[in-house]
């Protein structure tokens, strides 16, 4: 709060228009009524004047501390994707404002797919786009009069309903957009047509450690474009074995100031819909240049270990390198190749004089993935002694026709393979972050990293979970004022494997928890229980990872980072950490609106499924098979009147005394499916 009594920060809106605005750790959110907003929207960053209590006119709602606010100092979003209907379709209080604004047969309203969005917005002149097509608008003003803000199309997307618009509507509702800039392309085109040469001539730079006879492999989802990481191993003379973390020099290519980095920094990360990656980087990078293929040359900045016999580090090294694939893996034929030599006399580690031995393609590299495999189960076990939280939760994966129709939704398998690279990726992560702290930790010309973070959880979530577990059946060990350990929640973890509300404790659990940050500031990673952790093993991908890159080879005597630049780290962790959010978003309701599709071809069957929310409104409830979340509203939950039992989350008839609690497996109906809203619902069957 500033001296004349004034609060800022971002607030948080309902579909309802109320808001709400955070005052302090352990106070009472402030209400601000939908008349006291000053058309502010989820997100925004606004000034908030306390304004005492509120009495709720409608009797709803208690009374209770309420705000207004002041003034907005920043939009979070200024685009809204959604889709046009007729501007008669407004409210009738609303079209006599907007005689005279709007000529007859141009205007319509936008109605946003943004649930937080509370209002349509009125759009002056929608030029080609026709009632019924989404399209991209962005927010032109909001008079104090009016009750709905002006926005003008900037992009006409599609007919809504049709796969192809509404996949490129969910990436740009979240600024997501397939097209790069003019100068970004020409960036691209020159590397398409130089690139070869440079990646050709900077492999002879005797700067660059050769890994080109090193047993190398990549292995990747088999629907994977690009592959940015790769493992090479190898015994040395005296017995211990050398690992090599290569990872896919972006840093080269992509170079501080021009339009591919600056519109690299705008997107931070790609996004993987169901049935498109939007790259952070143009193509001929992504999956050509700086895609580690097998059998050509690659450049790579690496973390090489040196290990003993029980995956204790002995040596590190970090610094650019020239790299070889000898074989891209899927984790399916790596498993397949690593099952086999297991099944297979256990052979003797390959020296490197032995790699000339391995021509034929069957079984190639068997030798090598047994001994990153026995190494990775030692790196493993000793984080999950450290306390790391093994969730190890399943991902849907929705399988698509030609047409963009889902025909299957499974949950990905995470095989031997998948915890391998995962181990190897993690401990290089962990060895980068240490190596740069030491390096900053003098202050000196480079005085900043990034820094991946993940804090304790709130102690308040962690009470909320322990009460919905006990109800559940479960108990969840906790120390002091609400803290939680590592080795706690695995245990809590292990406990409920193989049950039915297994994926939903797990889902609670990860609720629970702290989002995981980018900040220059380190305060280690609780879920990994890691001292010291950052991103370096996905440039292609996450830009973070790009700024590591960068800084590894800045102090090894590379191009210096100017101050300006390290100045500016605090700013890109931010955003980073926004977009990486906005990825995720879209990303999870890509995957939410194709289960919704699939399921609206079987209205009417039954199903199993698992109580997954319980609120005044309804029963949330997770179908077992495609993990869809669906509702039952209160009026279908049965043939009584029901009341909600907050404390111990569950609803309860108040004739019949039958209840339905969190956790609770249930047999529903499937009623309905809203394609566009991503809803289902359902009914119980008794």
């Amino acid at each position: 709060m500033s001296a004349d009594g004034i609060y800022e920060g971002p607030i948080t809106m309902t579909r309802k228009g109320f808001g709400f605005f955070p005052i302090g750790e352990g106070k009472e959110d402030l209400l601000i009524p939908p008349e006291w907003t000053n058309h502010a929207l989820a997100g925004d960053i606004v000034k908030v004047a306390p304004a005492g209590k509120y009495q709720d006119p409608s009797g709803r709602m208690p009374a209770r501390e309420a705000g207004k606010v002041v003034e907005i100092v920043s939009r979070a979003r200024e685009t809204f994707v959604g889709t046009l209907t007729p501007l008669e379709s407004g409210r009738s209080n609303e079209r006599p404002a907007l005689t005279g604004q709007v000529e007859e047969n141009k205007g319509a309203l936008l109605i946003p797919d943004y649930k937080k969005m509370y209002v349509p917005i009125v759009v002056l002149d929608r030029g080609e786009a026709q009632p019924g097509y989404k399209v991209l608008v962005r927010l032109v003003s909001w008079e104090a009069d009016k009750e709905y803000p002006l926005g003008a199309i900037e992009q006409i997307i599609g007919k809504a309903g049709v796969h192809e618009t509404e996949m490129r509507a969910l990436a740009l509702g979240q600024g997501f957009s397939s097209d790069f800039p003019p100068g970004v392309m020409s960036d691209a085109k020159y590397l398409g047509e130089h690139g070869r040469t440079m990646l050709e001539e900077e492999a002879k730079n005797p700067k660059r450690r050769d890994f080109r006879k090193v047993p190398t492999c990549t292995i990747d989802p088999f629907d994977a474009k690009d592959f940015d990481d790769a493992l090479s191993v190898r015994t040395l003379p005296d017995g211990k074995i050398e690992v090599g973390v290569h990872i896919a020099d972006v840093s080269f290519f992509v170079k501080p100031g021009t339009s591919l980095d600056k519109e690299a920094v705008a997107r931070a990360t790609s996004v993987y819909l169901v049935d498109r990656t939007i790259p952070m980087l143009p193509e001929v990078l992504s999956t050509d240049l700086c895609s580690l293929k097998p059998d050509e040359d690659r450049l790579a900045v690496s973390a090489v270990f040196t290990l003993d016999s029980e995956a204790n580090i002995q040596d590190t090294w970090f610094g650019e390198t020239v790299i070889h694939s000898d074989k891209r893996f899927t984790y399916e034929n790596a498993q397949a190749t690593l099952d086999a030599a297991l099944a297979s006399s256990r052979p003797t580690p390959p020296s490197v004089e032995s790699r000339e031995a391995q021509e034929n393609d069957q079984g190639v590299l068997g030798e090598e993935l047994i001994i990153l495999y026995d190494l990775s189960k030692k790196i493993r076990e000793r984080r999950q002694a450290r306390g790391a939280i093994e969730f190890d939760t399943a991902e849907v994966k929705v399988e698509l026709n030609a047409e963009g129709k889902p025909i299957a939704i499974r949950l990905k398998e995470r095989k031997a393979t998948n915890l391998l690279i995962e181990d190897f990726m993690l401990l290089a992560n962990e060895a980068v972050a240490k190596h740069l702290s030491k390096l900053t930790a003098n202050g000196g010309e480079h005085f900043y990293s990034l820094y991946r973070v993940h804090d304790a959880p709130d102690t308040d979530r962690i009470e909320n979970l322990v009460n919905l577990l006990r109800i559940m059946g479960y108990h969840l060990q906790t120390y002091g004022s609400g803290a939680v350990t590592g080795a706690e929640l695995n245990k809590l973890l292990e406990s409920v494997k193989g049950k039915p509300e297994e994926y939903l404790v797990k889902m609670a659990t990860l609720r629970s928890m702290s989002k995981a940050i980018y900040t220059t500031s380190n305060i280690g990673h609780f879920g990994l229980a890691f001292d010291f952790y950052t991103h370096f093993t996905s440039p292609i991908r996450r830009y973070p990872d790009l700024i590591i890159h960068r800084l590894i080879k800045a102090h090894a005597g590379g191009d210096p980072i100017t101050k300006q630049e390290m100045e500016m780290f605090d700013k890109l962790a931010i955003h980073s950490s926004e977009r990486e959010v906005s990825a995720s978003d879209a990303e999870r309701d890509s995957i939410k609106m194709k289960q919704v599709e699939f399921l609206s071809e079987r209205i009417g069957e039954e199903f199993d499924a698992v109580i997954s929310g319980v609120t005044e409104r309804g029963l949330y409830v997770e179908e077992q098979t495609t993990h869809a979340d669906g509702m039952i509203r209160i009026k279908d939950v049965g043939d009584d009147y029901f009341e909600y039992d907050e404390k111990h989350y569950q609803l309860r008839g108040r004739r019949t005394h039958k209840s339905y609690r969190l956790g609770d497996p249930i047999k529903v109906k499937l009623t309905a499916a809203r394609i566009a809203e991503k809803e289902l619902d359902f009914v119980p069957i008794a």
